[in-house]
């Protein structure tokens, strides 16, 4: 197993390439945050119960968690290019499929295999950072990218209750097609391959397997993706339960949540590049330690609010800003931890990743349904949940 302690000389990276793989990655968050808005209306449109609608987005996080596993495997056999233009092609063709939905069977169904094909935007982007760097200069560019990436959680539930003003839901499964179509033809056409043939993995299946447990038991690499999966868990109960709270709970129009999901998603930019600033200073290690702690405090200050019957949307919403900040930190730095030792086999690592971390999310969101009742209880108890774990992974990593 690679350790990357040598020092190698890498050509430099061009300075449009993090803003092409913020846009190869943000196809997830994308995908996830434009039909929030539209929950109401998928349940009208089936005359399914409240929380219903919960279940597709468990779907999705389910269908991103095996997507990758497959993703990764193949980017490290393939080339990083060749899955990504097949996976976002198949994302497009799925999401066509959940505009033709006739119930929401159906619909749970294509999403998750919507889903398998987004997982190749999310890992193999990953995986193609730490082909080009490693140490800060990862954390760095893994920055740099999220900055992109969170311009989709500010648009895309804009979006989406700019289109259900006008339209039906329908109409944002169609133009999520469209942005998966230009991720296609973008890997096709302008992305550059990372990963040469020399340094392509050939394994079998039960190699395979091997590799992965052998990814597993290293202990940087476990810890590192439990502190993103408990961040994971926490940021997913936010976003499969923000809509029936604010929605139903609060009364806001699609509009007007999308407005305040937005708010919250600008602290994650804003959390993702003062991390990019202030990591040469502080360090990779010391910056995890801190904004999980900060997290796990805001998540049990919205606790105490939810739990105490505050209904008060500013005081609601000011502990969330917090903790979408903290993601901002938290999702790049255990990334780059996750995967520092990894770089001979960065896409498996990346899968597994991203695996245990949606998996997660998938729990997370199905929970969330089943507690879900108007007020912000459920959400935020499984939030503090999510961060209490990601501070116990955050205690047992190595600090070297």
């Amino acid at each position: 197993m690679s350790t990357d302690t040598a020092t190698v000389s890498r050509p430099p990276i061009p300075s449009w390439l993090p803003r092409l793989l913020g846009f190869f990655i943000a196809i997830g968050p994308a995908a996830t945050d434009m039909y929030l808005p539209a929950f109401p209306a998928v349940e009208a449109t089936f005359g399914t119960a409240s929380g219903t609608a919960q279940l597709t987005l468990a779907a999705w996080f389910a269908g991103l968690g095996v997507g990758q596993i497959m993703q990764g495997t193949l980017s490290d056999r393939f080339g990083r290019r060749p899955p990504l233009i097949l996976g976002t092609a198949l994302f497009a063709i799925a999401t066509i499929g959940c505009a033709m939905a006739p119930n929401l069977t159906f619909l749970a169904i294509a999403r998750a295999i919507a889903a398998v094909g987004a997982s190749a935007g999310m890992v193999i982007a990953r995986a193609m950072v730490r082909d080009l760097a490693q140490g800060h200069q990862a954390a760095i560019l893994m920055s740099r990218l999220m900055l992109v990436m969170g311009v989709a959680p500010i648009l895309a539930p804009s979006l989406g209750g700019l289109i259900l003003t006008f339209f039906q839901w329908r109409l944002i499964f169609v133009i999520l097609a469209v942005y998966g179509i230009t991720c296609s033809l973008l890997a096709w056409r302008v992305l550059p391959e990372t990963l040469p043939p020399e340094k392509r993995i050939y394994l079998g299946a039960r190699e395979q397997l091997a590799r992965y447990i052998l990814i597993v038991r290293e202990r940087g690499f476990i810890t590192h993706a439990a502190m993103g999966g408990g961040g994971t868990f926490c940021m997913f109960a936010y976003l499969a339960g923000s809509a029936p709270v604010f929605i139903q709970g609060f009364g806001l129009s699609p509009s007007g949540y999308a407005l305040v999901f937005g708010l919250c998603a600008c602290g994650l930019i804003a959390g993702s590049q003062v991390n990019a600033r202030l990591l040469p200073k502080v360090g990779l290690s010391r910056m995890l330690t801190i904004i999980c702690r900060i997290s796990l405090g805001a998540t049990i200050i919205l606790a105490v609010l939810a739990f105490s019957g505050v209904h008060i949307l500013p005081v609601i919403v000011a502990p969330l800003i917090v903790i979408l900040s903290c993601q901002g930190f938290n999702n790049s730095n255990s990334a780059v931890g996750a995967l520092a030792r990894h770089g001979a086999h960065a896409g498996s690592a990346s899968a597994l990743m991203g695996l245990f971390q949606f998996s997660l999310g998938a729990t997370s969101g199905l929970f969330v349904g089943l507690l879900t009742d108007g007020t912000p209880r459920g959400m935020a108890a499984l939030m503090v949940f999510g961060m209490l774990c990601a501070v116990i992974a955050d205690r047992l990593r190595p600090r070297s």
